[in-house]
C-alpha cells in the first residue's frame, strides 16, 4: 500500500467543511460535524433538569439531529420524526422499518437510511418525501454529505449491508458512484473535503476519493471495525470489535499507537485538544491522550456502552446501556451529573445552547436544560 498519493490529499484538509459544521443553535449531524469529532465548544451547566420526553411506539437507537429550531430522529417504530424545541410533534414519515441510522440535515433536507436499505430525502418542514434511493442491504451508520470536484453540487454518501458505499446527487437521489469493500459497512463515513474514510466489517480502513469513488488506499486492521472513525488532521482514531483502539497516521502508513484489551467498540470517539474519549462494551468509558495513546482516566458504568460520546469544553456526555446519561470531567473522569432515564441508551447526545437531547430504549426522546 502506497500513501504518497494522500499526502496532497490529507494536507488540504477540512477548510470547506467548516461552515456545515455544528453552531450554537445546530447540530446537523451524527457527531456534529464530517470528520466526527463528536465535540463543541457549547458550555453545557452541572445542574441540568428534564424539560420534556417526547414518546414513540418503539425502541430508540438512532440518534437526533438539530438544526431549525427542531429536531430529526427515527424510531424502531418505522417513524422518522420532527419533533419542536419544546417537545411536540412536528410530523413524522412512515418509512415502513425500523429506522436506527442518525438522520442528517442538509439545506433544508433529512437525509436518513432504514435497515431495509432505502435512503430517504425529506423535506425537513413538510416530512414530504423528495427522493429515496434503495441499496441492497441495510443502512444502520449515518449519510454525510460532500461537494462535488467544482463544489457547484453537494452529493450524499452513506454505508449499506450490501458492501458499498454509495454516493448519490442530493438534489435528486442519482447515483454518482459506489465503493465496494469486502463486507457490511456498519459506522459512518468521515470526511475532510478530499476522502471519505470509514471502517469495515472486512477489518480494513478504507479510504476514497470522494470525487470518483476510487480507493486511495485501505489499511488492514484485521478485524471488524463496527464503529466510525473521527479524523483529525492526517489521524484517524477508531477501535474495533475485539476491543482494540488506534490512531492512524493515514499518510505514512503506520499505526501510530494502540491499545489492546478493552471490549468491542460500537461507539465513535471525540476528539478534543489532547485528548481522544470513547465507550466499550466492557462498561468503561477510555479517556486516552491524543499523542501517546496513554491511559488517562477510565470511568466504569453498570454496563455496556454504545453511546458515542460528545465533548463540550470541559465536560463529556455520554449515556449507557446502564440507563443513565452521564456527564464527565474531561480532565480527570470524574462524575459531574447523571440522569436515570431506567432505559438503555445507544443513541448519542445532540447539543445546542442550553439543551441536551438523546433518545433512549424506552421509545422516548429526553430533552435536558437549565429551566
Amino acid at each position: 500500500m502506497k500513501f504518497n498519493k494522500l499526502v496532497p490529499i490529507i494536507t488540504l484538509l477540512i477548510t470547506a467543511l467548516n461552515s456545515h459544521a455544528q453552531t450554537y443553535t445546530c447540530w446537523p449531524s451524527f457527531r456534529g460535524n464530517q470528520s466526527l469529532q463528536g465535540k463543541t465548544n457549547l458550555k453545557v451547566s452541572e445542574s441540568l433538569k428534564l424539560l420534556w420526553s417526547f414518546k414513540t411506539e418503539d425502541i430508540i437507537k438512532s440518534s437526533p439531529v438539530i438544526c431549525e429550531e427542531n429536531i430529526f430522529i427515527g424510531s424502531n417504530d418505522g417513524n422518522i420524526y420532527s419533533i419542536s424545541l419544546t417537545g411536540e410533534l412536528n410530523w413524522k414519515y412512515p418509512a415502513g422499518t425500523s429506522i436506527e441510522a442518525p438522520p442528517l440535515y442538509l439545506d433544508q433536507t433529512v437525509y436518513v437510511g432504514s435497515l431495509e436499505g432505502t435512503l430517504f430525502a425529506l423535506d425537513a418542514k413538510t416530512g414530504e418525501l423528495k427522493w429515496k434511493y434503495l441499496t441492497e442491504g441495510q443502512i444502520s451508520g449515518s449519510a454525510g454529505w460532500i461537494f462535488s470536484k467544482d463544489k457547484k453540487q453537494k452529493r450524499i454518501i452513506a454505508g449499506s449491508y450490501d458492501f458499498f458505499l454509495h454516493c448519490v446527487d442530493s438534489k435528486t437521489g442519482k447515483l454518482v458512484w459506489k465503493y465496494e469493500a469486502d463486507n457490511y459497512i456498519n459506522g459512518a463515513p468521515a470526511t475532510n473535503d478530499k476522502i471519505a474514510v470509514f471502517g469495515g466489517c472486512d477489518g480494513f480502513l478504507h479510504m476514497v476519493d470522494i470525487n470518483d469513488g476510487i480507493s486511495k488506499d485501505k489499511i488492514n486492521i484485521g478485524t471488524y471495525i463496527a464503529s466510525s472513525a473521527a479524523l483529525e488532521n492526517n489521524l484517524a482514531f477508531f477501535g474495533n470489535y475485539d476491543g482494540g483502539f488506534y490512531a492512524v497516521d493515514m499518510i505514512k502508513e503506520s499505526i501510530i499507537w494502540q491499545h489492546a484489551g478493552a471490549g468491542p467498540f460500537l461507539g465513535s470517539p471525540a476528539v478534543s485538544e489532547n485528548r481522544v474519549i470513547i465507550g466499550s462494551q466492557d462498561r468503561n468509558i477510555y479517556c486516552f491522550d491524543k499523542v501517546t495513546g496513554k491511559v488517562l482516566w477510565k470511568y466504569k458504568t453498570s454496563h455496556k456502552v454504545e453511546s458515542s460520546p460528545v465533548i463540550a469544553g470541559n465536560k463529556v456526555i455520554i449515556g449507557s446501556d446502564d440507563g443513565f446519561l452521564y456527564i464527565l470531567n474531561l480532565n480527570n473522569g470524574e462524575k459531574i451529573w447523571s440522569y436515570e432515564i431506567g432505559s438503555a441508551i445507544s443513541s448519542t447526545p445532540a447539543i445546542i445552547n442550553g439543551m441536551i437531547v438523546v433518545g433512549a430504549g424506552d421509545g422516548r426522546v429526553y430533552a435536558f436544560g437549565t429551566k
